[in-house]
């Protein structure tokens, strides 16, 4: 595995993404709503996807009353999404713009704390539908509509628990390990055979809703907001990472 620490003290041009179309899943919340406004502040066309409507519509209104680019709204559950709805969502995407220049994988659910001979199997299935099944899905139909530009970036979310095996982390673990092996996989698969580029992010110790849940003992303020990271997350999207595929990036030092 090739681990890199996204350039520090990046500074993204304010037309990085003009332009560009982005599909963010789970963006109604924490980091993929910060990146869905970082994106669209520096002037891509941000497609909001996530599973609840009242957050996407309040995130649409923000983007739009910026000024920024017109987002736009696909409300989807990755937890019972199907195949035929992805196929569809690819049919609308494909109409309204053609293709899309990049794709952020960020929803993920946490799951149980426990250890494995206390787990429950149906926790298990709903961490592996979000956080693997449903991402493969996506990008497995996303594909012709990335193929489709001219660049194009995929950028899967990791963690530090999905690179060593850690006690109590369950499902929620081997998810990220699934997805830095999906990563490598698809990586290795368009390596000088296409123009979309594949890389990871652990975004590390942020403040979010699932890092209070995952350490309810933790100050939040002790890790940085999601804003404070949006550094990493637009290197990898725009052109300024532009040949580098392959990799697992920390968006912290």
């Amino acid at each position: 595995m090739n681990i890199v620490p996204a350039p520090a003290d990046y500074q993204p041009s304010a037309t990085l993404l003009e332009g560009r179309t982005i599909l963010v899943t789970g963006a109604g919340d924490g980091i993929g709503r910060a990146a869905s406004l970082a994106y669209a502040a520096h002037g891509a066309t941000v497609i909001l996807l996530g599973r609840t409507e009242s957050k996407l519509d309040a995130l649409y209104d923000q983007i739009e009353a910026a000024g920024y680019p017109k987002p736009a709204i696909v409300p989807m559950d990755l937890l019972t999404v199907s195949e035929e709805q992805c196929m569809q969502l690819v049919a609308q995407l494909a109409d309204e713009f053609g293709h899309i220049d990049g794709l952020l994988h960020n929803a993920s659910v946490l799951g149980e704390r426990r250890p494995i001979e206390s787990a429950t199997y149906a926790a298990w299935q709903e961490v592996m539908q979000v956080n693997v099944n449903a991402t493969f899905l996506l990008t497995r139909h996303l594909l012709p509509l990335l193929q489709a530009a001219p660049s194009a970036s995929i950028v899967f979310t990791s963690s530090g628990v999905g690179r060593t095996g850690r006690a109590f982390w369950g499902a929620y673990a081997v998810s990220k390990f699934a997805t830095e092996g999906l990563m490598e996989v698809l990586a290795a698969e368009l390596d000088e055979t296409s123009n979309i580029r594949v890389n990871c992010i652990n975004p590390g110790a942020t403040n979010t809703a699932m890092r209070r849940s995952a350490y309810p003992a933790e100050h939040p303020d002790t890790n940085p907001a999601p804003e404070d990271i949006m550094g990493a997350y637009l290197y990898l999207m725009g052109k300024d990472s532009g040949e580098i595929s392959g990799s697992s990036f920390d968006a912290q030092p």
